[in-house]
């Protein structure tokens, strides 16, 4: 069939903007060091990079809610992919051109955050909207393309700077670029419906407000970030403290490992959707990644904690995509609220490793006690489920 009139492409478009949402997170953080040694940047100021980063997708989430339907979703993911592509260009070519090679990165950052919070918020509906039978299978299998695009972005770059040299980082932020510009053609080009249409009804901004099930919602978004982000977000120091590695060898055993498994939980939830009731599926994670939790911060034995931060990793990979669906069900027609989850899944993935940073700090720098505090994510999603569950009922 047609690219224009096939809803499969319009799934494997979906799945590569996830993939560049990947790179835009992941790319940036494997060159701190290169920028504050290449062009004497303190390390303050390349922490503000990842700050200004997430800060203005979360400003993206919340504008998106009202601005979404009305520029309609074709322009806003065509959009979205153009910023995020012109984003990583710049980011190889303005820190030579401007005196100020700081003023550079950050007018790279901003633009491609840009892209990133568009296409965070844009992306879902997008898939939930098209005529597939089984749409928690998608739109798991599409949350699952963000690990295995930041798994790609982690390898592919590693490799990359082994043969060509950590120097040669400009061309591999060229390359990454041509991804989204790929994709925008792409996205201007396949069929895509909206939520209202593919559903029938419609669902006003204050309608959602006015619901309680739409709060629970929120709270297992902002769980669902939190307990994924907690843990992923100190993977690396965490298996650096505790095997005692190099960084690179952290870097695989850490948020790679985590990545993977969290990819590999949202495909094979995808595969056996069918015979799986999302509910318990989601709760049953949500025990996991408690016993996670607890196993990484209260084990004494570094490499069964090394196993507790895999089986995290495990454990969450439901959580977003899930809670998703779940709402899609229940409170179906309203792109304004994808955007609103959007936005609580980011402030979670704020909160949740900030809280351990936060605690560890109090505590002498005790990395497991920060992880062991981080544990109550996992068990307010847990009620948030009940919640629903017995409002269901």
């Amino acid at each position: 069939m047609s690219i224009r009139t096939n809803f499969n492409h319009t799934i494997a478009a979906s799945y590569i903007g996830y993939v560049s949402q990947a790179i835009v997170n992941n790319f940036a953080p494997l060159l701190f060091l290169t920028f504050q040694s290449t062009f004497s940047i303190p390390l303050e100021q390349i922490t503000m990079l990842v700050t200004i980063n997430f800060g203005l997708q979360l400003f993206i989430d919340f504008v998106c809610a009202k601005l979404i339907h009305k520029i309609g979703y074709r322009t806003a993911t065509v959009a979205a992919h153009l910023f995020t592509a012109v984003g990583l260009a710049c980011m190889a070519i303005l820190p030579m051109l401007l005196d100020n090679a700081y003023i550079g990165l950050l007018i790279s950052v901003v633009l491609y955050a840009i892209g990133g919070g568009i296409v965070e918020v844009v992306i879902s509906p997008i898939v939930e909207a098209c005529p597939t039978k089984h749409k928690e299978a998608a739109m798991s299998l599409l949350h699952s393309f963000y690990c295995w695009g930041s798994v790609a972005v982690i390898l592919l770059s590693t490799g990359f700077f082994t043969v060509f040299g950590i120097s040669s980082w400009q061309t591999l932020a060229l390359l990454w670029a041509i991804v989204p510009a790929i994709n925008a053609i792409y996205f201007a080009l396949v069929p895509i419906r909206t939520l209202e249409e593919s559903t029938g009804t419609t669902l006003s901004l204050k309608q959602i407000l006015t619901r309680p099930v739409f709060w629970v919602f929120m709270l297992l978004m902002v769980c669902a970030g939190a307990s994924e982000q907690a843990m992923s977000q100190w993977a690396s120091a965490f298996a650096e403290s505790g095997l005692h590695v190099s960084k690179t060898i952290g870097d695989l055993a850490g948020p790679c490992l985590f990545a993977v498994l969290m990819g590999t939980s949202r495909a094979l939830y995808a595969k056996f959707s069918e015979k799986l009731d999302l509910r318990n599926a989601m709760f049953a994670s949500g025990i996991l990644c408690i016993l996670s939790y607890l196993i990484a911060s209260l084990s004494p034995i570094p490499a069964l904690s090394l196993i507790g931060c895999g089986l995290c990793g495990l454990s969450v990979g439901l959580f977003w995509p899930g809670t998703f669906s779940l709402a899609a069900k229940t409170l179906p027609g309203s792109t304004a609220m994808f955007a609103l989850f959007a936005l609580a899944g980011d402030l979670g993935c704020a909160s949740g490793p900030t809280l351990v940073g936060t605690i560890s700090g109090f505590l002498g720098g005790n990395l497991k006690s920060g992880i062991l505090f981080a544990v109550c994510f996992p068990i307010l999603l847990c009620i948030g489920l009940f919640l629903y569950r017995k409002r269901n009922k």
